[in-house]
């Protein structure tokens, strides 16, 4: 049984019956003469939605008492940013967040951002503040797909400067289009910048197909399925389903599932992809959501649970039936990734290769300016936002439960065999020497291409591309239901 630490993010909408009503509670208005409508929607919407509304004084129903007081606390903070962290997040809180432009921000969950298609992760010096890239991987049709760099390379600086601890963020995830890594080499065990130059280029609303590599093996007459899958995004579940049927009329009679750079992202997505790999029966719990008690108390037990699914976009799905499944993880493995690996964990033998996940159990959904739907960002009403107020917010709503009641790993799931990335031995992608992949096979087969799986330079990961990128370690519930909420 494996030892298990964590906690996952997601995006989720409220079940609710079109004869039922959520009730939100009356609250008070601003004085009129206050310019504070983004901190209103704030405070309005985390009262309603946060899931540690109730640990946060500030947030309390009965915290205000009259307008003057109420525009007194909006006014407190000048920039609604500073404001939605310092006056309304619980201190344990990690994962929720805001943006000043919704629509920047919902464009993301499509998997649509401005990239410059270089994945990578990002390292700490060992006592040093400098820090060092190396490449993961390059998204096909991007600006990084046409220059000379890939998967394994170094890189140390960005337009002559050293990577710091203090810098990188501006350096590589600033508002500047364009900028030169400067290259390095991995010399008797250090990083060492080289006179290799690399000018790469973001491009606006590039597009990551995440389904990065769908192949077989035949090894001892086993064959097996290998699927790398990148963020689980619903715009590419017919490609999702595409590649797991293709591996099942393969004859794959075993399956590794690799998610060491995946983020996150749709819980529905996860749930049809759980569905494709064990079994279709609508009647298995798949998770059971927990909201805070204003919600919860609101709420009956089949309002808060959602079962395995037998359907994907138009297709009916034909599931491969497995009662094992492989799966590799990193530090970078997050939310919907260890939501895949828990919901699957009650009803087959989930056999987690790597390193240990990020550790990310609760789900958020994005809200908006739209109190005629209770803040709840829905497409079809993007006309009702307010105009005056194009702020969203990512707050954590509650956490998910598999079948089996658990939750409890906010330090990560721990894998049952430990094998951490090399960057002077990240492998190729695919192919049957790579490090994880390798290993993967040995414990399906007892074989493997490789003699020894010793790391001399093990990957302690400081943050990556994806932690910038459209999904971060977001978790997105996208299990669509009718909702009417009634505001008061």
């Amino acid at each position: 049984m494996r030892k298990i630490l964590a906690l996952t993010l997601a995006l989720v909408v409220v079940s609710c019956s079109k004869d039922e009503e959520l009730s939100v509670p009356k609250t008070i208005a601003p004085l009129p003469s206050a310019n504070v409508p983004v901190q209103d929607f704030m405070w309005k919407a985390m009262n309603f939605w946060y899931f540690w509304q109730s640990d946060v004084k500030d947030l309390a129903d009965d915290r205000f008492t009259d307008s003057e007081s109420y525009t007194e606390f909006l006014q407190s903070e000048e920039d609604p940013g500073a404001f939605f962290d310092n006056k309304l997040l619980y201190i344990q809180d990690r994962f929720s967040f805001y943006n000043s432009d919704y629509r920047e921000l919902t464009n993301s969950l499509a998997g649509i951002s401005r990239s410059n298609g270089l994945e990578f992760g990002l390292v700490q010096k060992a006592n040093s503040t400098e820090v060092f890239g190396y490449v993961r991987y390059i998204i096909p049709n991007s600006d990084a797909a046409t220059k000379d760099i890939e998967r394994g390379d170094l890189f140390t600086g960005v337009n002559g400067v050293t990577l710091t601890i203090n810098n990188y963020v501006d350096l590589l995830f600033g508002e500047n289009n364009t900028y030169v890594l400067n290259m390095a080499d991995f010399s008797n065990g250090d990083v060492v910048q080289n006179d290799r130059e690399v000018s790469l280029t973001k491009e606006a609303a590039l597009a990551e197909n995440p389904v990065f590599i769908s192949k077989s093996f035949e090894i001892n007459g086993i064959t097996i399925g290998y699927l790398m899958y990148n963020q689980f995004t619903n715009e590419y579940d017919d490609d999702l389903y595409e590649a797991i049927l293709g591996l099942k009329n393969l004859g794959i009679t075993e399956l590794i599932v690799d998610l060491r750079y995946n983020p996150g992202g749709s819980v529905n997505t996860t749930r049809a992809l759980a569905s494709m790999i064990y079994d279709t029966n609508t009647d298995n719990l798949f998770l059971k959501k927990r909201y805070n008690d204003k919600i919860q108390d609101q709420l009956t037990e089949s309002q808060l649970e959602v079962y395995f699914t037998d359907r994907v976009g138009s297709n009916t799905i034909d599931p491969l039936g497995l009662t094992k499944l492989y799966v590799l993880t990193t530090g970078s493995s997050a939310s919907a990734s260890e939501l895949l690996i828990n919901s699957l964990e009650p009803y087959i033998d989930v056999i987690q290769i790597g390193d240990v996940t990020r550790g990310k159990n609760e789900f958020s959904t994005t809200l908006v300016d739209d109190r005629e739907n209770s803040y709840l960002y829905t497409p079809t009403r993007v006309n009702k936002i307010k105009s005056n107020n194009q702020w969203a917010i990512q707050p954590l709503l509650g956490r998910n439960e598999n079948a089996d009641g658990f939750y409890e790993y906010t330090d990560g799931l721990v894998p049952d065999i430990t094998l951490k990335e090399d960057y002077g031995n990240l492998g190729i992608l695919g192919d049957l020497n790579e490090p994880l992949l390798a290993r993967a096979i040995q414990e399906i087969t007892g074989v493997t291409g490789k003699r020894s799986f010793t790391v001399e330079n093990p990957i302690e990961i400081l943050s990556s591309s994806k932690m910038f990128g459209p999904f971060k370690d977001k978790m997105i519930d996208d299990t669509v239901y009718d909702m009417e909420l009634s505001l008061q």
